[in-house]
């Protein structure tokens, strides 16, 4: 698959005239599925597979939303959703079922670390960052597992204190507790990383949340036995595909962005400029901010409103050099980096299994990312290289190919790789991420109830949306609004 182009960043919503449908009238098919993003697709499949008639309607000119591949210097490389690991049960078993492979992340040799203008090398889980600041590193991380096992994993609102720790950010906990310079610029690492935004930026009780559904901070941070302990030999991008594939032809619609939905008790009518579907239900499986560029008709009520509103997605870049060969083994490197300098903050080494191409993965974040995002592609390039030539030595700058993604420049994405909603936007709103409202249900990552955030939540995240409309289909339909002429 090639990359995707780049686009401006979405304006405001524009509301564009459509014809007035009745929901109620008979409908095309059972369910619309607003996106084909891995969890607007497994949720168009499931319930295919249940006996209803979908279709699957898509802004952009492809499938996979979140997930996006390319081929660079002779080399498969994924642009955006990378990585997954064994506790990633639904993401794993949907691969192995249509067929897509996966290796794993190389980890062998050391780790780099520039530090304060300084280049190390270590081994193990924690930078040598010094003695004293190790301590408190450890310190911190204590502290900040104690208080996220207290968060109910798919409930953050019942949690002890649950508005207070909503009330501060990642950042002013850290500020709170007396982290030290060097706790503070790692956790801010995991942050750029997860949610593609600084600690100031992001609620510390979404923090917490996602890491405790993530199983702690180890299995969401670590290669071995973490999160990024694998990846696709096709790439994530395939999966997406071979599911779009086994829906059939005609039933997915590229390019045809969803401008209204018309719903009642009854069902819904979707439009596009393209034109209108009618159906029984309706399944959005976008992004919470993207629900704001559908106009609903009657309204979703304020809190689902708010949600589109207040959770924003991160930034978080990507740019991939390929090499003819992984030549930083050869000093008996791992090709894990991490950096305080900017604006590459983390890489990994996911060169093919048998090395036939040396990749390195570069990660750029959070205000970083917003630097360098408007950047021509130039001095994009120049950067990522010479950032990577700090860490390797001159040789990495002489890629045989190379490319970057700017998922915050994608128009119908916005951003990536989840929502990082501020203070005061998770206590109240999070409940609203899987509430219906009458005929509307909810799919996407953002809306799982593990791993939330990842591939597996997209998945895991389809199948729930789809269990939910399956049920409530199988349920006696409500009794028709009278009409405002049946009321007289």
């Amino acid at each position: 698959m090639t990359s995707t182009a780049t686009r401006p960043n979405a304006g405001p919503h524009v509301d564009h005239p459509v014809p007035a449908v009745d929901p109620a009238d008979a409908p095309d098919v059972d369910v619309v599925v607003v996106g084909a993003g891995l969890s607007g697709l497994v949720a168009a499949r499931d319930l295919q597979q249940r006996g209803f008639t979908v279709r699957v309607l898509e802004a952009a000119d492809r499938v996979g939303g979140r997930v996006a591949s390319a081929t660079v210097g002779g080399a498969h490389v994924d642009l955006g959703g990378t990585f997954v690991g064994p506790e990633q049960e639904r993401i794993l078993a949907l691969a192995d079922e249509v067929g897509v492979r996966r290796y794993p992340t190389h980890e062998a040799g050391d780790n780099l670390l520039m530090w304060r203008g300084d280049l190390r090398r270590y081994r193990g889980l924690v930078p040598p960052v010094g003695p004293a600041a190790v301590l408190d590193l450890a310190r911190i991380r204590a502290a900040f597992e104690r208080l996220r096992r207290t968060v109910p994993v798919g409930r953050p609102w019942d949690a002890p204190n649950a508005a207070a720790l909503d009330a501060q950010t990642l950042g002013s906990w850290l500020h709170a507790r007396r982290a030290g310079p060097a706790s503070h610029d790692l956790m801010a690492v995991v942050c750029k990383t997860s949610w593609g935004c600084e600690p100031s930026e992001v609620s510390l009780l979404h923090v917490l949340h996602y890491v405790a559904q993530a199983g702690g901070l180890d299995a969401l941070l670590d290669t071995r036995d973490g999160a990024v302990e694998q990846h696709f030999v096709e790439g994530s991008h395939e999966v997406a595909a071979r599911v779009a594939d086994q829906l059939g032809a005609g039933v997915v619609r590229l390019g045809a962005p969803v401008l209204r939905v018309d719903w009642s008790s009854t069902g819904v009518a979707v439009h596009t400029d393209r034109g209108t579907t009618r159906a029984r239900r309706v399944v959005v499986a976008t992004p919470p901010a993207l629900r704001r560029r559908i106009r609903f008709v009657p309204a979703l009520p304020a809190p689902h409103r708010q949600m589109s509103q207040r959770w924003a997605p991160g930034v978080l870049s990507k740019a991939y050099a390929v090499y003819e060969r992984p030549f930083w083994r050869d000093a008996g490197l791992s090709g894990m980096t991490i950096s305080d300098a900017g604006p590459v903050f983390i890489t990994f080494d996911t060169s093919p299994a048998d090395a036939a191409r040396g990749v390195v993965l570069c990660f750029i974040g959070g205000d970083h990312a917003r630097a360098w995002d408007g950047l021509d592609p130039a001095e994009r390039r120049v950067r990522v290289l010479s950032a990577l030539a700090d860490h390797f030595g001159p040789q990495a700058l002489e890629p045989v190919g190379y490319t970057d993604q700017r998922w915050g420049e994608e128009e119908w994405l916005g951003g990536g790789p989840t929502a990082a909603p501020g203070p005061g936007a998770v206590a109240e709103l999070h409940a609203r991420l899987t509430e219906p409202v009458g005929p509307v249900h909810w799919a996407g990552t953002e809306t799982a109830r593990r791993w939330a955030g990842h591939m597996d939540g997209a998945v895991s995240a389809g199948e729930r949306a789809a269990r939910e409309v399956a049920a409530d289909l199988a349920s006696p339909a409500p009794a028709p609004t009278p009409s405002k002429e049946t009321r007289r």
